[in-house]
């Protein structure tokens, strides 16, 4: 199995209202974006050509939303650094411009 393009732990993973996990983590790999729950469990998975990634406007830096088999997902993920002592940029856009790169859409 390839290196994972992308993969943050501790995200809280919600559909709608309801909260599915607050300890989850998002994976991207092998063309397949991956939501897991703090046990490992899949949530749901699809390939990333079919996911649709964007950051609300009125949300904060680390929120996304990720539209997956007709579901959509509200993601907290979080401020994690790239890199220990470096700053980079928020944990949403991370998110969004890794689907779009591992989909071929560019940024």
């Amino acid at each position: 199995m390839a290196e994972p393009e992308f993969t943050a732990t501790g995200v809280r993973i919600g559909r709608g209202l309801r909260s599915l996990t607050r300890a989850g983590k998002v994976r991207i790999s092998d063309g397949r974006l991956e939501l897991l729950n703090s046990y490992g469990s899949e949530i749901d998975s699809a390939p990333v050509q079919a996911v649709r990634a964007s950051k609300p406007w009125y949300a904060s830096d680390d929120r996304a939303s990720a539209d997956l088999n007709g579901n959509r997902y509200q993601l907290t993920l979080g401020e994690q650094d790239p890199a220990p002592g470096r700053a980079g940029p928020p944990a949403a856009r991370r998110f969004v411009e890794a689907v779009r790169r591992a989909a071929g859409r560019g940024t």
